[in-house]
């Protein structure tokens, strides 16, 4: 009987030093704040470092009207190439083995503050777990175009997390980063 718990005891030891060796961080753009604690939700479950893209001008209530075909929201995801500046991220993105990136969907896409931080970071061959909030929009199309304008990441499928429970969301992430 000693043996086998002692046996049973090593290999639960050998499966938390495995997990303990991965490196988790979590990445979001947030404007209004949902995407920004389902983030922190995240980061707390995994025990993962966070980070915030940030842009260097914040969006004003009335850059964010989708509504208004001239805001600064309309204007820019209507142009594929528009990259707002975003603030420089001091974490080491090189150190982490998974990523979870997190945003609002606008039109059907990740804003293009995602898309900038993308740009500016070297996820080559890093695992990047996508997820997202929105009030109407699914995140298929956004991770398919993100899939297809960045190949050399590894993407995991990603999912939406509006109004799921903290257990859901444990469970979620317990799953990605097997």
């Amino acid at each position: 009987m000693l043996t086998i718990f002692a046996a049973t005891a090593c290999s639960q030891n050998k499966a938390k030093s495995n997990m303990e060796k991965k490196k988790v961080l979590v990445v979001y753009f947030s404007a209004t704040g949902n995407t920004k604690h389902v983030a922190q939700q995240i980061a707390a479950l995994a025990d993962a470092d966070i980070c915030e893209i940030t842009p260097t001008k914040p969006y004003s209530h009335a850059d964010l009207d989708w509504n208004n075909q001239q805001s600064r929201s309309s204007v820019e995801m209507n142009n594929p190439d528009a990259r707002p500046e975003i603030k420089a991220i001091s974490t080491d993105v090189s150190k982490y083995d998974y990523i979870f990136l997190g945003y609002p969907i606008w039109w059907d896409l990740a804003p293009r503050a995602v898309n900038s931080f993308i740009e500016a970071t070297d996820l080559a061959g890093k695992t990047v777990i996508p997820f997202a909030t929105s009030g109407s929009s699914a995140i298929a199309n956004s991770v398919a175009v993100l899939k297809k304008s960045y190949p050399t990441i590894k993407w995991q499928n990603g999912k939406l997390l509006n109004s799921v429970s903290k257990k859901e969301i444990e469970k979620w992430v317990s799953e990605t980063t097997k």
